[in-house]
């Protein structure tokens, strides 16, 4: 896309979505594609608003045990090259099934509506329950499931659908209650003439959902891979107002993965540095809230672990951890390599660092 065009109009013309949006019940897998290596991957081009040094972040000073870390990168090394080992293990996680699996929530009739994929359902135990509204039945659902780390009263992320048309004020909701300031989005609106996602903000000024009000305040493309937008989220019953940032990395496929491990790791650095210090859940949605959703969770969780020195990290394990709190976390093959060549990537830059 050229960068002729102004940034506004280069946004619209990314985002630009008009078809009808309807659920659709399964989803067909693509081809994986080769992901490019740090040193094949050039340096991304920037927008007026932002600036190289802004883009291409170090990894943020770490507590990682060195020698975890060069256990973690030998094990990550080892399974990239020897694939009927990384087969091994992505059958034994095919076949893992969660103790706790009931979605009778999600089930109810009032709640089918509000499910993008009839095959993709927040489990009872873990889904998010909204504040119900007065006699109106159903009104505690969404697709959404709380993701806990090591606190189970405190979850890291909020894994959900990308919002319905019916559902996005419910999502605003969501935001509001759960105090979350950050949103990951990780799939375009539209992609290959499928409706992903609804747009649950205004292409510019204000719009009212439910009794909540967004205002767009910027939006910013910071390279071809990703834009960050921010809005001022009020509550017209208390008048109160509250900043949320919302990142959006539009060069993810769905059931693929991105082109490179550099680019997802630098938006993932971006976004942790706006969430430092906050304990509130980050929200992070694609459009089922499994496939690309999950791939970013699980990466970033690993990644927190080492980053506060943990001694053991089992990968394997951290992912049936996920998928106990939401089915399906991390859908393909590729896209379980794919977090695996992003955290070796990511320790080895982090390891590098460190020896200096």
């Amino acid at each position: 896309m050229k960068k002729k065009a102004c940034e506004k109009d280069l946004c619209r013309q990314r985002m630009a979505s008009k078809a009808n949006e309807k659920p659709e019940p399964v989803h067909t897998v693509n081809s994986p594609k080769k992901i490019r290596s740090l040193s094949q991957e050039g340096q991304a081009s920037s927008s007026s608003h932002s600036s190289t040094s802004s883009w291409n972040e170090e990894p943020v000073t770490s507590n990682m045990d060195i020698s975890t870390g060069h256990m973690i990168l030998s094990y990550m090394e080892d399974h990239l090259k020897n694939k009927d080992r990384l087969d091994r293990e992505w059958e034994a996680l095919c076949a893992y099934e969660a103790e706790l699996c009931a979605t009778s929530s999600a089930t109810q009739p009032q709640n089918i509506k509000k499910n993008r994929y009839t095959d993709v359902l927040p489990y009872d135990h873990s889904r998010l329950i909204l504040n119900e509204l007065t006699n109106v039945s159903g009104s505690d659902y969404i697709n959404a499931s709380s993701i806990t780390d090591h606190d189970p009263r405190n979850p890291a992320y909020i894994a959900t659908q990308g919002p319905l048309p019916q559902t996005a004020a419910d999502f605003w909701q969501m935001i509001w209650e759960q105090g979350s300031v950050v949103i990951v989005m990780l799939s375009r609106l539209m992609e290959n003439g499928v409706a992903m996602c609804h747009r649950y903000w205004p292409e510019e000024g204000s719009e009212v959902y439910h009794i909540y009000e967004v205002h767009l305040v910027s939006e910013h493309i910071w390279c071809d891979d990703y834009l960050v937008r921010s809005f001022y989220l009020k509550n017209l019953r208390t008048t109160e107002t509250r900043t949320v940032t919302q990142f959006h990395f539009m060069s993810w496929p769905d059931n693929g993965v991105p082109n490179s491990t550099k680019a997802l790791l630098e938006f993932r650095r971006k976004v942790n540095k706006s969430y430092r210090g906050r304990s509130c859940p980050i929200v992070v949605h694609c459009s089922d809230g499994i496939g690309r959703t999950g791939t970013y969770c699980l990466i970033d969780m690993v990644l927190n672990r080492m980053a506060k020195g943990a001694k053991e990290i089992d990968i394997a394990a951290t992912l049936e951890h996920v998928r106990d709190q939401r089915a399906g976390m991390v859908k393909t093959k590729a896209q379980f390599e794919f977090v695996l060549m992003a955290i070796a990537e990511e320790v080895h830059a982090i390891l590098k660092a460190l020896s200096q």
